[in-house]
């Protein structure tokens, strides 16, 4: 592979560390408002061409050359370092419509020239400022990836767009093009076939030249094709990117997360040219060249990119005014490849060092599945790809596909099922292509758009062709597998697999181009409890070599066959599933990243029969000479015994009708045998929809009365309605088997979210449960919605109340925007403000006066039904909102009393400043600077540290651990709800649902007034981060000083280094894949507590690193505290967070997160409005000060607002958004 190295690239890549350069805007707007003719696209030479040639805009290049090289010296005059040439459409496949396909290679040539003529002219001029070309090579008309009248064909092949493409890139490098840019890609195969024709040319010509590519996102936040962003960077990191970037189809304003997400993501410098605004509705864009500057202005100041220009609709004006906007601000910088292993369908898979492991479905296999190859030689497709659906369902991270049978014309088969799971939304996973034939694995990689998997190549034919397919692999950007087999055979011994593998690392990493992180090793699962002695330590042999493998093949990833191992017991079930799990277990332990399975048929480890399981690791870890034999024996003893054959002792309430069992059910949360009583009574009943509205809805109105009257508890009730959801989905499919509407029986329809930005959703999820259980439709939206999204959703079903949900302080604010918006539609549903950052003061004085109908706020998620009930009473809504609205008045009136608190000025605030003698003061220095990273923290060292009373307080049950076990009206359901906590806790942690991780750290510091500066370690004069603080105006009675955190760190005029520390913990990784379960067995209970157990667990882990952290300052080491003197903070020091009252202000958090590089050492990413993901997440600093204490900022005057905006290099108006909560 050719890298670009030529001077051009060298002299670009300058440009870009020191300025962000800048692209041209629309060829196309300028050639309209030319206005040309039917005769101008002609001119002299095609005037008796066959066809209409208006709208063949690349023809213009040899029939008007002076009309688009005109257009090229404008974008020159506005300031464009990169013009790209008019030859979007110039490829045969598009030519070919208006007889032209012939000339491409000319159109081309002559489309680069005349850009290159121009852009010398302009360097001539001014040589500080040379001016490059960029050959545009637009999509094509025709799509890889999908086809939708056909899905299982395609207008044309992989090899007939390559030959498309090929011809274009060779026009535009003859004609002197410095860049290539395919751009404006949809469909990401075609992007794939674009790449590969460019590699082509390239070896042709012995050249190459640096390459950008860019793609486009729709306003679903996908491409035409159904891909992420993230998706469509993971599926084309394989070339050696010059750039990435999106372009078109958005405006500056929508594209903006979808850049954020690629500059996060991407190792290369990130390019970005959005259309004028979004479409107008008569022909042209709404947004104007000073909105669409000042948006690219920020994308520049975030640090977000490195290449601006424009799209549709954008003019030499608007690049201008970009460029004014962008070039005091420093261009992005490029991040050092984690080197992380990443795969791609619809969505991007990647493994982390914390990932758990990753599943590779087995069902869409011929060679495994004869219900699969069955439906393929019948050419069942569509049947087929339900076992692909029920793989992924069943939580295959990625699907095998193998078509090797001796009957079916593989290639074929190959081809169409991956046709036609690329047209299929519910198949997002990456594609393992599976074959021992080489041509069926190429027609597999040319009909995926994302990044596959290649199952397998080995060495056991040569070195040579070896190399010769892994470096096809590589140019179709796919990731490898390849087996421990050579020249002399399969490997069978660890010694064997270990030499094979780091002989084919060898060559993959020096001679083929192969990333590491692209390489999985397969070192053979073979079967044991064959009878053969000789294959009695196959599995441990195993195990052996997945431990060296890792080790010796740095970042290379293991996987194998699982079912391989058990293929003994074929025929049964029980012992191979059983099997399969333990050998899974153990080979995890090892090392083995990902592995072929029946994810929806694997025993869970922890379940397995004791005496099988003794009997199974027998065999597995060879520890008797007689296992095999033992394990025959005991197979035999179960052969015939059918699944889930126990005899039970019936219970008493078994005997009832089916309403007083299904009763019994709900009331006690008992989901053992709701399936069977709910077939009773359905088969009893008229309709299905008769058992929700009688004894369903009958036993959940109990319910709900005795929640009412506090005789049952939130715990209970989520169980009630976990019990009510399983029958309720069992129910669904004979009712739409009906189709009658299932409707008509609630009380009223409620869409609830949590707003964007914001990821936190227990409270939220409470809300839902407790209103489903009093008969209320419930539509539950998710985490981070936008607004639109909300009201949209509101408007479509008739919403009957909205509840917007939110935890950190920014979330206020999106509430304020989507009350305003609500107002903005002309709506009149009530709004129902809750969560833990909104208040009954901010509803009343931020969110009702924008909104004219009724807004109310729910301090408590048991608090929401007699709020809802009123809401949708037509009869007392009005009697409610009166009284709301007395409420809220007052509210106000007390708002307006605090406008009247005294307010010290700002410098006669700092003049009183809390004071220290910082010539005696302890100031003492850690052990270490800089950061530290903890890696899957034992969560058993985390558990003693858990404060447990907030706990309780999730499930709105009020007191104090452990007081709160003995209250006499709560403490029974306290002892029940603390011992599912803490078996539930028992599991996560043995299981390792979660995964603790935790970056920590120290660094030299001063402060300087309100400032407080890190340096760095290694130059300790050299400035590494600010962070500015906010310091108390409000004068209470009595009070001498006015806090601000930068009291507590030694002034830089003092002549004494302090240091201060900074942390960053998650227990939430991993969580989602658990969630999923619980989602999909519509088990609310579970899912809320385990999202409160990881918070508990989180802000644990952050007490537990805070211990660690004094000890390392070397003033904790004496100490000696129990779990309650920790939660009441009986220790010196204190760990203050952004966006709580020390420190109200989330906008530093962005620079906490980049101090300690936080997302990519510790998975912790941050949303737009600043909240963790995962939600389980805490951040903040440490300082070690004798006499520091926690205090509230909790208002300030305008004086310090514009002192902190400055201090904080924002506009006012941005620090007024931020600091809303503490302004007066």
């Amino acid at each position: 592979m050719i890298s670009p190295s030529n001077a051009t690239n060298d002299q670009l890549r300058n440009l870009l560390e020191d300025r962000i350069l800048l692209l041209d805007g629309s060829m196309g707007a300028l050639i309209l408002a030319s206005k040309p003719t039917e005769e101008d696209f002609r001119g002299e030479r095609f005037r008796n061409h066959h066809t209409d040639l208006k709208n063949a805009t690349d023809i213009l290049c040899l029939t008007q050359p002076k009309m688009i090289q005109d257009i090229h010296r404008k974008y020159l005059e506005a300031g464009s370092d990169i013009i790209e040439t008019n030859s979007f459409n110039a490829n045969v496949l598009n030519q070919d419509e208006y007889g032209l396909g012939e000339l491409t290679f000319e159109i081309n040539q002559a489309a680069a020239s005349l850009a290159k003529q121009a852009a010398e002219e302009f360097t001539k001029k001014n040589p500080d400022k040379p001016r490059f070309v960029a050959g545009s090579i637009g999509p094509t008309k025709f799509l890889l990836s999908m086809n939708a009248d056909n899905p299982g064909t395609r207008p044309v092949t992989f090899d007939q767009m390559v030959d498309s493409y090929a011809e274009q890139v060779r026009g535009l490098l003859a004609g002197g093009a410095d860049l290539l840019l395919p751009e404006t890609s949809f469909d990401t195969l075609n992007m794939k076939s674009c790449l590969f024709a460019i590699r082509r040319v390239f070896d042709e010509l012995n050249t190459s030249v640096p390459v950008m590519v860019s793609g486009t996102i729709f306003e679903t936040g996908r491409s035409l094709t159904a891909q992420t962003v993230e998706a469509f960077y993971t599926s084309v990191s394989h070339f050696p990117l010059f750039s990435i970037g999106l372009n078109c189809a958005l405006g500056p304003k929508q594209m903006r997360p979808y850049v954020e997400s690629l500059s996060k993501l991407a190792e290369c410098p990130i390019s970005c040219y959005p259309n004028a605004g979004m479409p107008d509705g008569m022909g042209g864009f709404n947004s104007n060249p000073a909105e669409v500057a000042e948006a690219l202005g920020e994308y520049a100041r975030q640090g977000w990119v490195n290449i601006v220009g424009g799209c549709c609709g954008t003019t030499p004006e608007y690049i201008q005014r970009i460029g004014e906007q962008v070039q005091n601000f420093k261009p992005r910088a490029v991040p050092v490849s984690r080197h992380l292993t990443a795969f791609a369908g619809q969505e991007r898979c990647e493994l982390r060092p914390d990932s758990n492991f990753l599943m590779i479905g087995e069902r869409t296999n011929v060679t495994g599945s004869r219900k699969f190859a069955r439906l393929i030689r019948e050419e069942k497709y569509d049947d087929a790809l339900s076992v692909a659906r029920e793989q992924v369902e069943g939580g295959a991270n990625v699907i095998d596909v193998n078509m090797d049978e001796g009957l079916l014309d593989s290639q074929a088969c190959m081809q169409k099922f991956l046709w036609l799971v690329s047209d299929d939304g519910d198949i997002s996973v990456p594609i393992m292509i599976d074959s021992s034939n080489w041509d069926v694995i190429e027609t597999g990689l040319k009909c995926v758009q994302g990044k596959p998997i290649v199952n397998s190549i080995s060495i056991k034919d040569n070195e040579a062709r070896f190399l010769e397919q892994a470096r096809l692999i590589r140019r179709y950007g796919a990731a490898v597998v390849v087996m421990a087999f050579d020249e002399q055979g399969q490997a069978d011994t660890a010694d064997r697999k270990v030499e094979i593998c780091k002989r084919a690392y060898k060559l993959l990493t020096e001679q083929a181009g192969f990333p590491p992180e692209d390489i999985i090793f397969d070192p053979n699962i073979l079967t044991v409890a064959t009878g053969m002695e000789e294959h009695n330590n196959y599995a441990v042999e195993f195990f052996d070599a997945v431990r060296r493998i890792k080790k010796e093949c740095p970042s290379a990833r293991t996987s194998g066959g699982v079912s391989n191992v058990s293929f003994s017991f074929r025929g049964n079930d029980v012992v191979r599933e059983a099997m399969n799990a333990a050998f899974l277990y153990h080979a995890i332990e090892a090392g083995l990243d990902m592995g072929i399975v029946n994810s929806s048929q694997l025993e869970v480890y922890e379940e397995i029969d004791k005496e099988l399981l003794v009997l199974i690791e027998d065999v597995l870890l060879n520890r008797r000479d007689d296992a095999t034999e033992r394990l025959i024996e005991f197979a035999e003893k179960i052969k015939d015994q059918k699944q889930g054959e126990t005899v039970k002792k019936t219970a008493e309430w078994r005997n009832g009708t089916v309403e007083e069992r299904l009763q019994h059910a709900l009331l006690k949360g008992i989901t053992d045998y709701i399936e069977e009583d709910t077939e009773e009574a359905r088969l009893k009943y008229e309709r299905p929809l008769n058992v929700i509205q009688g004894p369903l809805m009958d036993g959940m109105n109990i319910v709900g009365e005795l929640f009412g009257a506090g005789k049952m508890f939130l715990p209970q009730v989520v169980k009630s309605a976990r019990v009510m959801k399983k029958s309720v989905a069992y129910l669904t499919p004979f009712m739409e088997a009906e189709k009658e509407a299932a409707g008509g029986g609630a009380r009223g329809t409620f869409v609830i979210a949590t707003v964007k930005g914001d990821v936190h959703d227990i409270g939220k999820n409470i809300v839902g449960v407790v209103l489903r259980c009093n008969n209320f439709e419930v539509i539950d939206l998710g985490v981070m919605v936008a607004c639109d999204k909300i009201l949209d959703k509101a408007q479509e079903v008739g919403a009957d109340v909205i509840g917007l949900s939110g935890l950190i302080t920014p979330s206020l604010d999106e509430m304020v925007t989507v009350a305003q918006e609500m107002q903005r539609r002309g709506m009149t549903t009530p709004l129902l403000i809750g969560g833990a950052t909104t208040s009954a003061k901010h509803t009343a004085v931020k969110i009702a006066p924008v909104y004219n109908q009724i807004v109310a706020h729910v301090a408590d998620a048991s608090l929401s039904v007699p709020v809802v009930e009123a809401l949708v009473d037509e009869k007392r809504r009005e009697e409610f909102a009166k009284k709301v609205r007395a409420e809220q008045e007052r509210d106000r009136e007390s708002y307006g009393m605090r406008q009247q608190r005294k307010l010290v000025s700002y410098e006669e605030a700092f003049s009183r400043r809390f004071a220290t003698d910082w010539k005696t003061v302890d100031l003492p220095q850690p052990e270490f600077l800089g950061a530290k990273v903890l890696k899957d923290y034992p969560l058993e060292k985390i558990r003693p540290y858990i404060d447990w009373s907030p706990f309780f307080q999730t499930w709105s049950l009020h007191g104090k651990y452990p007081g709160i076990l003995e209250d006499e009206v709560v403490g029974e359901e306290a002892h029940k709800l603390f011992a599912d906590a803490n078996a539930m806790l028992d599991k996560v942690i043995a299981e390792k649902w979660v995964t603790a991780n935790a970056v920590y750290g120290f660094w030299p510091a001063n402060s300087e007034r309100d400032d407080i500066i890190l340096y760095n370690p290694e130059k300790p004069e050299q400035e590494l981060v600010r962070f500015p603080m906010l310091r108390q105006q409000w004068e209470r009675k009595g009070q001498h000083e006015f806090r601000s955190l930068a009291d507590y760190i030694a002034p830089v005029d003092c002549g004494r280094r302090d240091s201060i520390g900074a942390f960053a913990v998650t227990t939430g990784t991993g969580i989602e894949q658990q969630l999923a379960r619980f989602e999909a067995e519509h088990d609310d209970y579970q899912s809320i507590m385990l999202k409160a157990i990881a918070d508990r667990l989180a802000e644990a882990f952050a007490e537990a690193l805070h211990a660690i952290a004094r000890q390392n300052w070397g003033y904790g080491q004496s100490e000696n505290l129990s779990n309650e003197e920790l939660i009441r903070e009986k220790y010196r020091g204190i760990r203050p967070a952004f966006g709580y009252p020390a420190c109200p202000d989330h906008l530093p958090k962005k620079a906490l997160f980049e101090l300690l590089k936080a997302p990519g050492v510790a998975g912790i990413e941050l949303t737009e409005s600043l909240a963790m993901m995962p939600a389980s997440s805490v951040s903040g600093l440490y300082f070690a000060h004798p006499d520091s204490r926690y205090f509230s900022v909790t208002q300030i005057l305008d004086d310090q607002l514009t002192d902190y905006a400055a201090r904080m290099q924002i506009d006012l108006e941005t620090a007024r958004r931020w600091l809303a909560p503490v302004l007066g």
